[in-house]
């Protein structure tokens, strides 16, 4: 799938994030609904459904109040998160949005697609290189030459570019941790995942409401692999039977966003997937992704501020709750440091349009939402992988994601991307900033193994304080034209490229 960020997040500069957070905590209740000339119910007759999220004042009477004035607009309420004041709604009403922003108690509402609600089908993700027999033949005879590897571990430079393997003979981290990977699903039945997953919780959040029913959690097709795939880099278990992943100690589980007809991350699949998380006592969430339909969501369009804030109430709720949030940076090669950025991939659900956008006022979600650790990517020389979205006081650290074009291991498959878990017991090379998140958050389960009593913002500085950092590189011309890919600024302790540095699974628990 195009938006995932497998193609493709720290936060803002502190002093933006505090005011974002100050903006949509504070907002001014507006002047309640005016009458209007027609009912509701006439105006949707022959109207196709959208899905809103609305933002209250949180306590039962306001939510009371403004569920009664959702009624009137036409609306129909999907599930109500009461303790972050976030009500997910359907309506047909064009004007749904426009009036109910005017109800008592309302702080922001917003339609959170520019497409109509659509009957279910399947989503295709594109083909992902799949380890051919041949290919997993030689590699196992290469990590027969390790003793104590995984039979495909010589394949996997990527664990030991950070010390991984080293740091899973010393602590491989404690089954009493679980990251969350909010995604497309993940197939537990994989004989990598299945002894380190976690049922109890995992979860479908799509359309807004969690299904906890067996299964729901799992992948609808095949094509639908991301989930799994980061999940193998994760947790996959030292079972002797594939790959291993940074934290193979640690539990997994899977919470589905995905949409099953175009396989997008709307905003109320993602406010669920957080809360539930967070009441299931999930430690870490991983969020390779960002949410639909608009790569950035702009605080001066009142549908993309409800947006972010639904998404912001709902992540910082679970932080308050004892969870860290990892998300990758993108893969547009950005710099979410600068004054301006063109993006002609919005709205991803409807027709984009070419729109010019400030990162300080249009932001990337969950990327740069407080307290959110944003994690670029690098491949197997130290340096960030071509495509990776970058920026000064905005990435927080870096992790492998891979890098198949400029950055090629010395390994058996000669492949600069990351191997890992796919549905029905397969593997396959991935590269992307979501694949680099992965890696971060296992490092982050790893710290919390080994600090079992540290809050979110005690292991976001415990990554920083162990990440490696190599510096911004004399020159980034990764294709040799003379022109500069990408700007690196920053110091060698912290930069655009690397935030704080790699990430080193050995330090976290030596």
């Amino acid at each position: 799938m195009a938006h995932l960020r497998s193609r493709r997040r720290l936060a803002l500069a502190v002093p933006v994030v505090l005011s974002l957070t100050a903006s949509l905590g504070f907002l001014p209740a507006a002047a309640s609904a005016a009458p209007r000339t027609a009912p509701a119910a006439e105006r949707a007759a022959d109207a196709p459904s959208l899905a809103y999220v609305v933002n209250t004042e949180v306590d039962r009477r306001t939510i009371a109040s403004v569920k009664r004035a959702i009624a009137a607009a036409g609306g129909t309420v999907v599930v109500t998160y009461d303790r972050i004041g976030v009500i997910v709604v359907h309506s047909a009403d064009p004007s749904f949005g426009e009036e109910i922003r005017k109800a008592r108690g309302v702080r922001s509402a917003g339609a959170t697609r520019t497409a109509p609600l659509t009957a279910a089908g399947t989503t295709d993700e594109g083909a992902a290189d799949y380890l051919t027999a041949a290919e997993a033949a030689r590699t196992r005879a290469a990590s027969a030459a390790a003793p104590g590897s995984e039979p495909l571990e010589a394949d996997q430079w990527d664990l030991r570019a950070i010390g991984a393997d080293e740091a899973a003979k010393i602590n491989p981290g404690s089954d009493k941790v679980t990251v969350a990977v909010i995604d497309t699903g993940v197939d537990d039945t994989h004989p990598d995942l299945a002894p380190n997953f976690s049922a109890a919780q995992s979860a479908n959040c799509v359309g807004g409401k969690a299904d906890t029913s067996e299964g729901a959690w799992r992948p609808y097709t095949a094509d639908d692999y991301h989930g799994t795939h980061v999940a193998g880099e994760i947790a996959a278990a030292r079972n002797g039977i594939g790959v291993a992943g940074v934290a193979p100690g640690v539990k997994v589980a899977g919470i589905k966003v995905s949409d099953p007809d175009n396989g997008l991350f709307y905003p109320e699949n993602v406010v669920c997937a957080f809360v539930f998380a967070a009441d299931h006592g999930v430690e870490i969430t991983n969020n390779s992704y960002y949410v639909d339909p608009w790569l950035y969501n702009c605080m001066d369009d009142p549908d993309q501020k409800a947006i972010v804030d639904a998404v912001n109430r709902a992540q910082l709720y679970a932080q308050k709750k004892g969870t860290l949030h990892l998300a990758s940076a993108g893969n547009s090669n950005h710099d979410l440091a600068s004054d301006a950025i063109v993006d002609d991939s919005s709205p991803d659900d409807s027709t984009p349009v070419t729109r010019t956008i400030d990162p300080s006022e249009c932001f990337d979600l969950p990327t740069q939402l407080p307290g959110v650790v944003t994690v670029s990517a690098t491949g197997v020389q130290n340096l960030k992988s071509y495509y990776s979205t970058y920026g000064r006081g905005v990435v927080d650290i870096a992790a492998p994601g891979g890098d198949r074009r400029y950055q090629l291991p010395d390994t058996p498959s000669k492949d600069g991307r990351i191997l890992s878990t796919m549905p029905n017991g397969e593997y396959a090379f991935l590269q992307g900033t979501s694949m680099a998140s992965p890696h971060a958050a296992g490092v982050a389960a790893l710290l919390k193994s080994e600090y079992p009593r540290a809050t979110p913002a005690q292991l976001q500085a415990l990554l920083k304080a162990q990440a490696d950092n190599p510096g911004c590189p004399e020159s980034y011309d990764q294709d040799g034209d003379g022109v500069q890919d990408a700007t690196c600024e920053g110091g060698d302790r912290v930069n655009g490229f690397y935030g704080f540095g790699v990430v080193n699974a050995l330090r976290a628990v030596d």
